[in-house]
This record gives C-alpha cells, structure tokens and sequence, in this order.
C-alpha cells in the first residue's frame, strides 16, 4: 500500500497531486454525467487531458464512503488502480495504491 496522491474537495470534486516515479502531475477529479449504471461518477483529468475514472462506493465493513479510481495512459505497461480515501491523522483526501493479489 502506497500513497501516489493527495487531494483536497472542493465542492464538485477534487484538487491535488499524483506522484510516482514515472508520473508526477497536478489532478483535478471532476463529478461526470452517467450514461448508465457502470459509467463513471468523476473523471480524472491532468490539465484537459482525461487520463481517468473514478466511482463512487461504499467500504461493507465500515461504511465508509470512498472513490474506486482507475488510471491509464498509452505511456503505462499496465492501467493503476487506487483508492481515493480520507486517512485518520491526514489532512485531505489520500489516494492510495496497492498491487493486486496474484493467487
């Protein structure tokens, strides 16, 4: 579990940061018009260019509300998917990676 990314709301999303060692830019996460029910809540966005997705879900063991995030470019062997949450102790609003388990 890493942090790539920090955030901060600002009424119709999200402002902040995504740092990795190949990436390193300044996000906004905007509210999308859904299309259907496996549409998108936000999109992610580094200057005009979308570069992401987000939905919007619900944590059954705590309730708590957070964003599925995934992000892609052509640039990325593999799409990175994260996890926008707020983290007791931190200010803002984490954006969290983890490798999936290969079983």
């Amino acid at each position: 579990m890493a942090t790539i990314g920090t955030f901060t709301s600002n009424g119709n999303g999200f402002n902040g940061t995504i740092k990795t060692l190949n990436l390193n830019v300044k996000a906004k996460i905007i509210r999308a018009e859904r299309t259907s029910d496996k549409a998108p809540d936000f999109r992610v966005l580094a200057g005009n260019v979308e570069f992401g997705a987000a939905w919007q879900k619900t944590s059954k063991e705590t309730e708590r509300g957070y964003l599925s995030v995934k992000l892609d470019d052509p640039s990325f062997p593999a799409p990175i998917y994260a996890t926008l949450i707020e983290v007791e102790g931190e200010e803002g609003l984490q954006l969290i990676w983890s490798r999936p388990n290969r079983d």
